[in-house]
Order: C-alpha cells, then sequence, then structure tokens
C-alpha cells in the first residue's frame, strides 16, 4: 500500500500490533507498509535499486511467458496478498504483503484487490532495507501458512536459495550461483539459468 498522508488521517501507532486489512484499507502513509500478525512493517522509504528492478522485470517476465495459456497466473509488487485464518472478513485479516513476484494456481484466490489465500511461489528480492523482514518475519509467515516454494534472491551476490515445503517445514535447497540452472518444482518445467540470468546485471 503506498498512499500519501491526508491531515485528516492519523498514521496508526506503529507499535499496536492487532491491526486488520480493513486499517489498512484506510492508511493514507507516505511509507509502502505490510501486516505481519498485525504489526505495521515498513518497507524502504526509497524506491529500490535499480538492479532489483532489473531482477524483478526480468524474472516475471520470464514467468509469464512460460505461464501463458496454463493454469497458474505471476503478479509483482504492488499486490497485496492476505492470508485470512479463521474468516475472509477484511477486520479478521491481520497478515498483508507485497512479494516481490508471486504465482497463484488457484485462480478463485485471485480478486481485485490482490490475493486472498496462499500463492503457489513467492520470490522476495533482497534489498539493503528489507532483509531482515524477508529473511526472518516472512519466512515464518511463509512457512506457517503452506507457501509451496519461497525463492530469496540476492542481487548483490547474484544468487538464489529455495524453501521447498516438506511436512509444514521449509527444506533449503543449496545456495544456487553462476552456473546453476534452478527449477522449480511447483511450476513444473520453469527453469532458470543464473549464469544467462544475470549476465547483463551489471
Amino acid at each position: 500500500m503506498n498512499a500519501k498522508k491526508d491531515d485528516t488521517v492519523n498514521e496508526p501507532d506503529l507499535e499496536y500490533s492487532n491491526h486488520s486489512y480493513a486499517d489498512y484499507l484506510t492508511w493514507q502513509m507516505d511509507e509502502v507498509v505490510e501486516l505481519i500478525k498485525g504489526k505495521i512493517f515498513k518497507k524502504a522509504a526509497a524506491a529500490p535499486r535499480r538492479i532489483h528492478q532489473r531482477i524483478s522485470a526480468k524474472l516475471l517476465t520470464r514467468l509469464y511467458v512460460f505461464l501463458e495459456n496454463k493454469a497458474c497466473q505471476v503478479y509483482s509488487a504492488p499486490f497485496d496478498v492476505r492470508f485470512p485464518t479463521s474468516s475472509k472478513e477484511d477486520k479478521s485479516i491481520y497478515d498483508v504483503v507485497q512479494p516481490d513476484i508471486c504465482v497463484i494456481c488457484d485462480l478463485e484466490k485471485l480478486d481485485d484487490r490482490g490475493c486472498i489465500g496462499v500463492p503457489d511461489l513467492i520470490v522476495e528480492i533482497l534489498s539493503p532495507g528489507n532483509s531482515t523482514v524477508e529473511l526472518k518475519h516472512k519466512f515464518t509467515l511463509y512457512e506457517s501458512n503452506g507457501v509451496r516454494e519461497y525463492w530469496i534472491i540476492h542481487p548483490e551476490t547474484q544468487d538464489l536459495l529455495i524453501y521447498s515445503l516438506v511436512d509444514g517445514k521449509y527444506v533449503p535447497s543449496k545456495l544456487f550461483t553462476s552456473g546453476d540452472v534452478v527449477e522449480s518444482k511447483v511450476i513444473k518445467g520453469f527453469k532458470l539459468d543464473l549464469e544467462e540470468f544475470f549476465r547483463d546485471m551489471e
């Protein structure tokens, strides 16, 4: 969510940890924010670095072309992913994130506001301002909600780590680097040659 301040709307208390999606929809703030267990997490105030945007655009394009005429769809941030628990009502949802890229294969989870339910694959591209959130809080959120595959891409070192859900727990892959070909277990047939993928990222 990315909006501008309005003098008639107060920014929420960042220490309060019981915010819902209903609250989230009313906020008008300068920062992009996400909700994890009802607590607000600010994303980096500045726009992502250029390499982040190039990686996101390139991977999104690859996935979009691969999934064309298939059952799954791919989306990139800003795109709200809501994780409901007991109810799908806005006031009962306390986890709302904007993954860099996500793939959803059950299209009934999609609505005009994004995705309500668990994506099949989520990709997060690290940047200096978001690594702690991605590596700790989102890891737990995605694992506990059953995201089947979670990719973490580090632009600076040009490597990729995949967490695959096995019996409700994430199992990490080896660290994939230049020379490796990455293959998704969830999006059958999708492969990424990292040497070729990162070749023009300098």
